[in-house]
């Protein structure tokens, strides 16, 4: 009788147990699966897209080296001479002697998605588009050597706000940047290649608003945002750019010449009171006695970013 009674307990606790874990066919893990209002709960969010070559953090993780151009000429820069993956092809070697085992490097196409014209055109204002077909193109090419695409804007008469809106939907892309080209920013009554432009940090900074909202929306790695400069006031106001999360603001010293001058004009403009990332550019053809990586590897403070042209 008390053996009974033993088992008799034992079996009710049993089911009082399975009546608190559920009965072993699911329900009672449906039902904590499911919301109060009786829905299943939503699944988990995918992880966070990445950088080509893994991470989200691009500086000091990485060295970009790029190459610049567009496929309409060869003078327009390295990028446009060949096909893009012949292009990138060469990129690979050429970013491979800056690669270091405490900072590897990650290449990048600067493709000119705005391209400045010597003709006014229907609406007057001196500047070209790629087509959305040439872009995809190169950002192909650009994955198949898990490189960023940079889109550089050269807006003629128009505004850099006006250009980017033009590229935004790219900027949903993890691996596209953006670049901003001072130099053909032409001010009223400015025609390209007779005088040289120049932009307010504000319209920069409404820029860089836009872009880390699209960073911040989709959740996406940090993005760079280069601007080219190579005279003292192609960036006016400068001490009034604006920081944002998300973005790697790069400077570019920009402008080819003979090693010396290249060289007093990095010092001056990484000697600002205002910094940001640091870049330089190189041109194969235009600079005279062009420097090798090692003697880029030398400069102070190094370069974050090296663009060929």
């Amino acid at each position: 009788m008390a053996l009974l009674v033993l088992l008799a307990v034992v079996g009710l606790a049993v089911i009082v147990v399975r009546s608190a874990l559920g009965d072993g066919d699911g329900d009672g893990d449906a039902t904590r699966a499911e919301s109060a209002e009786g829905r299943p709960a939503a699944a988990p969010a995918p992880p966070p897209p990445e950088l080509p070559r893994g991470g989200r953090r691009l500086f000091p993780d990485f060295r970009v080296v790029a190459f610049y151009g567009a496929p309409q000429a060869e003078e327009l820069g390295a990028l446009g001479i060949g096909t893009p993956r012949s292009a990138g092809a060469k990129l690979v070697r050429q970013a491979r002697a800056y690669a270091k085992k405490t900072r590897p490097a990650l290449p990048a196409f600067e493709l000119i998605s705005t391209i400045v014209t010597a003709a006014p055109g229907a609406d007057g204002k001196y500047r070209s588009r790629q087509e959305a077909r040439v872009i995809r193109r190169y950002l192909r090419a650009a994955r198949r050597i898990k490189a960023l695409l940079i889109l550089d804007l050269q807006p003629g008469r128009a505004t850099f706000p006006e250009e980017f809106e033009r590229v935004r939907r790219w900027m949903r892309e993890p691996d596209v940047g953006l670049a901003l080209d001072p130099e053909w920013r032409m001010a009223a009554g400015q025609v390209p290649g007779q005088q040289i432009g120049s932009v307010g940090a504000a319209e920069v900074n409404q820029v860089s608003r836009s872009l880390a909202a699209v960073v911040r929306k989709y959740r996406l790695p940090e993005k760079l945002l280069l601007i080219h400069q190579f005279t003292d006031d192609m960036i006016r106001d400068k001490g009034s750019l604006q920081r944002r999360p998300g973005l790697a603001i790069t400077i570019n010293v920009d402008g080819f010449g003979d090693r010396a001058n290249k060289l007093s004009k990095w010092r001056s403009f990484t000697s600002e009171a205002v910094r940001f990332h640091d870049g330089y550019k190189l041109f194969y053809k235009e600079d005279t006695d062009l420097m090798q990586p090692r003697d880029v590897l030398r400069m102070q403070p190094r370069p974050d970013l090296v663009v060929y042209e």
